[in-house]
């Protein structure tokens, strides 16, 4: 491979990399504002919650639709509108005068978040070299994971210097920022690879995709691993610190530990992914492991010295999985429908997501914060089926019409 195509590469990699960090920059836009947003409207827990879900539905809703519009006008102009949309969004929430119309630049949020995995995955499949596409999966996700992490320290230091209305002013900056960077290199993210013609008809229609048992069993993959992570995300500080005594500050570190963990083991599946041939294998031990490891830690049974240890180990088990779950999606996608498939089986992440939070928030609510990992736990192990079933048969073949 010349030096010129590991060029290319890179630049298609970091562009729908970095479009994916922001992405997930914006799903915490208003959660870490909720201290200012609490204050200034005078709203309820539950309401600042809402604005959450709001944003999930909507996505989860927006990616299953957002696919086909990638297949039929392709992914480099739906991702240019995505960046649009998230800027405006915030731009809106900026100058919210109430909570209507907090929850429509929510809702317009969401529609910018839906499109950003059907549209990146595409492109990457479509412009990068297949033996670097587990390298590119795997800087995929660890992007979104910089993401996630960058944007609560971004805006509650921002809020703080000045107020929240400034935080999200400086926020639309960087979506608006990001489509100018894509626009200058637009011909970077021009189809380079040879799939079938743009316009063209799967086999079986439009529609064929949802009859194969892959890609539903991707689906459920990404819905059960994501309401795992959406109550980590959510309640694994305030669960360790009551079940180990530690500080608060003590358990945000273990899971800042667990985030970047996850970073490092998508860096290292992505080389175990390129090698492996077996992905659904991969993903069942590190997820074994990982599940293994929340059991652990909701039997308070670890030193709380080696909480920090634990955590770490777990995100790593489950960053090591990232790549190879993506190349059994990319497996499952019948000729022409990557981003079709791409957009039903992510939307089981904001599904995910937004069960997630919930479902722990009420068994926190009883007192029982040894109740959030091994629910975890149960989660994880259940997914392992579902990635099994996804990688049984390989690449799915498309359904034919009767």
């Amino acid at each position: 491979m010349s030096s010129t195509s590991l060029r290319q590469d890179a630049r298609v990699i970091g562009l729908v990399g970095v479009s994916h960090g922001v992405s997930h920059f914006f799903h915490l836009i208003l959660a870490g504002l909720f201290p200012w947003l609490k204050a200034a409207f005078a709203l309820s827990y539950a309401e600042l919650g809402l604005l959450m879900t709001v944003f999930f539905v909507v996505s989860g809703i927006g990616q299953a639709l957002s696919g086909f519009i990638v297949d039929r006008v392709g992914a480099r102009l739906v991702l240019f509108s995505g960046h649009a949309l998230l800027g405006i969004a915030a731009l809106l929430l900026a100058s919210a005068p109430n909570y209507a119309v907090l929850m429509l630049g929510s809702l317009l949020a969401g529609c910018g978040n839906a499109v950003f995995h059907p549209a990146g995955y595409t492109l990457l499949n479509q412009n990068v070299s297949k033996e670097r596409l587990p390298h590119a999966f795997s800087v995929h996700g660890i992007s979104g994971n910089i993401g996630w992490a960058a944007a609560p320290l971004f805006l509650a230091a921002v809020a703080t210097l000045s107020n929240w209305r400034i935080a999200l002013l400086c926020s639309a900056a960087i979506p608006f920022c990001m489509l100018t960077v894509l626009l200058l290199n637009r011909k970077a993210l021009a189809v380079r690879a040879t799939p079938q013609p743009q316009g063209a008809a799967a086999p079986g229609g439009s529609f064929a995709f949802l009859r194969l048992q892959q890609v539903w069993m991707c689906f459920g993959f990404f819905f059960l691993t994501s309401v795992a992570l959406g109550g980590i995300q959510a309640f694994s500080s305030t669960s360790l610190s009551a079940l180990y005594g530690i500080s608060l500050a003590t358990a945000a570190t273990a899971y800042t530990t667990f985030m970047l963990s996850s970073a490092v083991g998508m860096v290292a599946g992505g080389f175990l992914a390129a090698r492996a041939h077996n992905h659904g294998r991969t993903i069942a031990i590190a997820f074994l492991f990982a599940a293994a490891l929340a059991l652990l830690l909701s039997a308070s049974s670890v030193p709380g010295s080696m909480v920090l240890v634990v955590m770490g180990a777990m995100g790593l088990a489950m960053g090591v999985a990232g790549p190879s779950r993506d190349l059994l999606i990319r497996a499952a996608a019948p000729p022409n429908a990557s981003g079709r498939v791409f957009g039903i089986v992510y939307s089981g992440l904001d599904s995910g997501m937004a069960v997630g939070p919930l479902l722990f928030g009420t068994l926190m609510d009883d007192g029982q914060p040894a109740a959030l990992f091994i629910g975890v736990a149960l989660f994880q192990t259940l997914a392992i089926a579902t990635a099994v079933g996804a990688g049984a048969n390989g690449r799915a073949p498309v359904p034919q019409k009767a």
